[in-house]
């Protein structure tokens, strides 16, 4: 590779590492530790869904939306006319995380690149909160240009708050698994007994395009799930597409080649947690294999590429999770200076 290969996200090293969000337990003081241990270029605010309500991705990023309000119901998140206990509690567990991130690198004397966090993406959020008459937002057009505007204003604020505490830049993560299901029309109603018809991708670019606009830097849109669309991802202003490497069918390679092709970066998933052991030389060889098959230098894979887990982290022990942080690590460095074995 040369010397001037470097990913598109906010001027990152080659061989950049980090993680996905969501990490195992409820101390946010020990997960700081570790992410920033770990990831010394690109940590991030991690998510622990461990603590239950307002830690999950859709509690966590509902407490952010302005002028919208959303509680816990026996079928899932509910927007209500004012913010209640779940909607503060929310709040505050994310002020938790933010402080014990702050206090982490203090104490560590680290300064990273940039700090990445993460939000659920509209369309994800659409098709989980439910509207007061009880149908999923995604059913309403209009439901879903209220949340996606405050969201957008939401995100912003909340970046701006993070890179003012942490004073570097800011890598926002939009998460948007449920993405590919919109697109297609296959998701059920809250009845289960029908599906939601499906969204025209300009309207998806639209409101994604909305959101993205309002990051201070650089962004990720991560889909952990199949089909990912990358061709509108990236229309829609995606810093980075995060993709599951062991995801990637046949159907997608064309999409994938054409974002190198271009010079896109890709946040992709290589290392799985809670499976067993393996060495970097087998963690490494589908990403070998992918880029040998569409034609490129194994060099791209160190200027083009952010390594992360395969997805997030919460279904993983502790240790199991430090140690993938520490093989994407790992990985990174490796496309760098690839060993002679490759």
């Amino acid at each position: 590779m040369t010397d001037s290969a470097t990913p598109a996200v906010g001027g990152l090293p080659p061989g950049t590492a980090t993680g996905i969000g969501s990490w195992p337990g409820t101390d946010p003081v020990e997960a700081a530790r570790v992410v920033l241990g770990e990831l010394g270029v690109l940590p991030h605010l991690v998510e622990l869904p461990a603590r239950g309500v307002g830690a999950d991705m859709i509690g966590r990023t509902a407490a952010l939306l302005v002028d919208i309000a959303v509680e816990v119901s026996p079928s899932g998140y509910r927007v209500v006319p004012r913010a209640g206990r779940d909607h503060r509690r929310a709040r505050d567990l994310l002020r938790h995380d933010l402080d014990a991130l702050d206090e982490a690198r203090e104490r560590s004397g680290v300064t990273p690149a940039a700090i990445k966090v993460q939000v659920t993406g509209p369309w994800t959020m659409a098709a989980a909160i439910e509207l007061r008459n009880g149908h999923r937002a995604l059913t309403d057009a209009g439901a879903v240009a209220e949340f996606t505007a405050s969201l957008a204003e939401g995100l912003a604020l909340h970046a701006a708050d993070v890179q003012r505490r942490l004073g570097v830049p800011v890598v926002v993560q939009l998460d948007e698994p449920s993405l590919p299901g919109v697109l297609a029309g296959v998701l059920p109603s809250v009845s289960g007994l029908s599906t939601i018809a499906a969204v025209p991708a300009p309207d998806a670019e639209a409101a994604l395009r909305l959101v993205l606009a309002r990051a201070p830097g650089a962004t990720v849109v991560h889909c952990c799930a199949a089909d990912v669309p990358m061709g509108l991802l990236r229309a829609a202003g995606a810093g980075a597409i995060g993709i599951d490497l062991a995801l990637i069918g046949p159907g997608d390679l064309d999409g994938v080649g054409e974002a190198l092709q271009d010079g896109a970066t890709l946040a992709l998933g290589m290392v799985p947690a809670g499976e067993r052991s393996q060495t970097l030389h087998e963690l490494a060889e589908p990403a070998l294999r992918l880029v040998d098959r569409l034609g490129f230098g194994r060099d791209v894979l160190a200027s083009q590429v952010i390594v992360t887990p395969s997805c997030g982290l919460a279904g993983a022990d502790p240790a199991q999770a430090q140690r993938a942080l520490a093989q994407c690590v790992e990985l990174g460095r490796a496309f760098v200076e690839p060993p002679e074995s490759w």
